[in-house]
């Protein structure tokens, strides 16, 4: 069973400044283009310039980040002058209808950057810059941090905390207990990320991260207590900036008319964002225990990701035992 957990965004388009990038990556620079400080990255993905080289332009995209390794650099030694500058020109030149320039070129391994490519960067005010590390390792880590700073996201309301290790995202009305629980799982050992804003990225197709916004990371709110520091009351081993949403807890007042699971057969899943999570749902009432459950649920969890499943060990312990008395 799948409960939707909130609104798909992945047709809204978010940017990283390039300068964040350069930074990022210590990055040397061979040419900075007039308007750097104003150049937004908005693809995660890259491109090693090979088919454009050889002349091949259909489904070339200009927003993605250029990078000339040992490959392309080798190749195009090869080229006259004449052919490098006509290259390089169509290359730093094509745009896609309605996108900008290319963000910037990356040089790879410290290679030599073509006195051709220098003129049309510059005739074209597109960045270059170098750095000294492979082509594969550069492009690894470019890829995850871009993955990281541009992927959807949305903000819930609720509270991330990490318990033996899993991403419990806490989730129900105002008033149910979700900040109250926190505390006593920090209390009991366990890490707190977010309240009251969760910030929320898809990373991957199988991966949600988790953080708090800035203005409150570390501040849990308390009702008859107010605002609390969480880091500076519990230390910093009681805090965490981001975690992996491994799996969404809902809190609701018990509803007596209501069935509630009793065994957990049947597998229940929330959809945040296109990614379908484990979930729960528990009944609060006076002398449940929350933080106690909330540990227990995040073992389970653990447990049916590594394969064992006890609801279902039971039922098939019940079934063999049925057979036997049947015969």
């Amino acid at each position: 069973m799948v409960h939707e957990g909130g609104m798909k965004l992945e047709n809204q388009q978010f940017s990283i400044p390039l300068s964040h990038v350069v930074a990022e990556f210590h990055l040397e620079k061979v040419y900075e283009s007039t308007d750097f400080e104003k150049v937004e990255v908005t693809s995660s993905e890259v491109n090693r310039p090979g088919m454009q080289i050889v002349g091949f332009f259909d489904y070339f995209d200009s927003r993605r980040i250029q990078i000339f390794g040992k490959v392309e650099t080798s190749y195009l030694r090869e080229f006259t002058h004449e052919q490098k500058d006509k290259c390089f020109d169509k290359l730093v030149s094509t745009q896609m209808p309605e996108t900008n320039k290319i963000p910037m070129i990356v040089i790879t391994r410290s290679l030599e950057v073509f006195p051709e490519l220098l003129e049309a960067a510059k005739k074209y005010d597109v960045s270059i810059f170098r750095c000294s590390e492979s082509t594969s390792s550069f492009m690894s880590a470019l890829i995850s941090y871009l993955n990281l700073h541009l992927a959807p996201r949305m903000t819930r309301h609720g509270v991330l905390v990490e318990v033996h290790g899993e991403g419990v995202l806490i989730l129900g009305e105002s008033g149910v207990g979700k900040s109250e629980t926190a505390v006593e799982l920090v209390k009991r050992g366990h890490r707190f990320v977010a309240d009251d804003a969760v910030e929320l990225k898809r990373v991957s197709d199988k991966t949600l991260i988790g953080t708090a916004p800035d203005i409150i990371r570390h501040f849990i709110e308390i009702r008859g207590i107010g605002i609390v520091d969480i880091k500076r009351l519990f230390g910093m081993g009681a805090v965490k900036d981001t975690e992996k949403v491994d799996m969404v807890i809902h809190l609701e007042p018990w509803d007596e008319t209501k069935q509630y699971d009793r065994l957990g057969l049947v597998d229940e899943y929330t959809n945040i964002l296109g990614v379908n999570i484990p979930s729960v749902t528990i009944p609060v009432r006076p002398g449940r225990n929350l933080a106690i459950i909330v540990e227990v649920a995040a073992m389970n969890n653990r447990q049916k990701r590594m394969g064992y499943n006890a609801a279902e060990e039971l039922n098939s312990r019940l079934m063999s035992e049925l057979e036997k008395n049947s015969d």
